[in-house]
């Protein structure tokens, strides 16, 4: 099986194929084209008034600040999922059409830009998204109104790429065991220390990358000074890698001790990993995915920690979020999980407010958009 491309707006993306993003210089007064009426869409992560602050250093010229109207959106207090046809966004189809109503510019992060929303918005001209990919807007259906859609790459790359190897340790070294034991039961687990239950080192060991984007591209370097064997998979990139490459998903499976997954989800690498690539996996091997749930097979990750073929495995995404209650995740051993939070910093949020908050200046100005689909 072939891994898809990584030049993409994902996350996982080259850090030198990304155009600037800087924070740009304020402009003179007659350069900006002012009362520009912008719908501020943000949630409790991104939320307006990062987006506001950026605005106004991004466009800068006094007695020209854009009109700004609000909405407030839920997310991540009350999960995103699929709103008629975009997936990962909020439900809040009604709300957003009401806020639209004159609106020529919006910003957002989880509003649902539906069909249904966008033929309701014949003001709107130009969709800035605060994430590596718009997949909360029905892109067709904005090319067809005359809609620009941007988005913002690389936001979170170095936040995601510090919780993976974060997971790829705590994995390792047992360290949730370790502190349940001492801080949750109050046992001075000496167990912990034998050689049957202490965990493995990074230094010398074998770790597999499959995807070498912003993410995958940062963890190996940094694995690479922990004094790990890495080895990379990814058809899509050339030029040199921190590492050795694999001439073959197969040929890095049989080689990983511990393997990190960095791929952007698409219907070909759909269960990329499943119960025939997880037995070409060293026994006692440890998994690690932080990029999107569905290139693994739940059930088969289950089995192989059931097994033993797996010694551990660290997971934020899953092929449903929230998993549901009577996911076999809640009942598997040697399972560390937590709830898609990789890319969660305060860093994140500022940052995409900078990148789409220079893309509405640019709008604004006339300018060519950096990042627009």
């Amino acid at each position: 099986m072939t891994l898809p491309e990584t030049d993409r707006p994902e996350t996982d993306r080259p850090e030198t194929d990304r155009p600037e993003t800087a924070s740009p210089e304020a402009v003179p007064p007659e350069a900006v084209r002012p009362a520009t009426r912008i719908l501020l869409a943000g949630d409790h992560f991104v939320r307006n008034s990062l987006l506001a602050e950026a605005l106004n250093h991004a466009l800068g010229a006094p007695g020209t600040e854009p009109q700004l109207v609000e909405l407030t959106l839920p997310w991540p207090l009350e999960p995103f999922g699929k709103v008629a046809e975009v997936d990962e966004a909020s439900d809040a189809e009604d709300a957003l059409i009401a806020a639209l109503d004159g609106v020529e510019v919006c910003v957002t992060q989880m509003g649902p830009f539906t069909e249904r929303v966008l033929a309701a918005a014949p003001d709107l001209r130009l969709i800035v998204v605060c994430r590596g990919g718009p997949v909360n807007v029905n892109a067709a259906a904005a090319r067809a109104r005359g809609v620009r859609v941007c988005f913002a790459p690389g936001r979170n790359a170095a936040a995601t790429a510090e919780f993976t190897v974060g997971l790829i340790l705590s994995a390792l070294r047992r360290i949730p065991e370790a502190h349940r034991s001492l801080a949750a039961d109050g046992r001075w687990d000496a167990s912990h220390y034998t050689y049957e239950n202490c965990g493995l080192e990074l230094e010398d060991t074998p770790v597999g990358l499959i995807g070498y984007g912003a993410v995958g591209s940062r963890v190996a370097r940094v694995l690479s000074a922990f004094g790990a064997e890495v080895e990379v998979y990814d058809p899509y990139v050339r030029g040199d890698v921190h590492g050795m490459r694999a001439g073959s998903l197969e040929a890095l499976l049989a080689r990983s001790r511990v393997l990190t997954l960095h791929a952007r989800l698409t219907p070909e690498s759909r269960h990329l990993i499943g119960a025939r690539e997880l037995a070409l996996l060293p026994r006692g091997a440890v998994l690690v995915n932080a990029a999107r749930g569905g290139l693994l097979d739940t059930d088969a990750l289950c089995d192989a920690l059931d097994s033993g073929q797996l010694r551990a495995a660290a997971l934020d995404t899953y092929e449903q979020e929230p998993p549901p209650p009577g996911s076999r995740l809640f009942r598997t051993p040697n399972l560390l999980m937590t709830p898609h939070v990789a890319g969660a910093s305060r860093a994140v949020a500022q940052k995409a407010a900078r990148i789409a908050a220079a893309e509405v200046a640019r709008y604004v100005r006339g300018e060519q958009l950096a990042h627009a689909l």
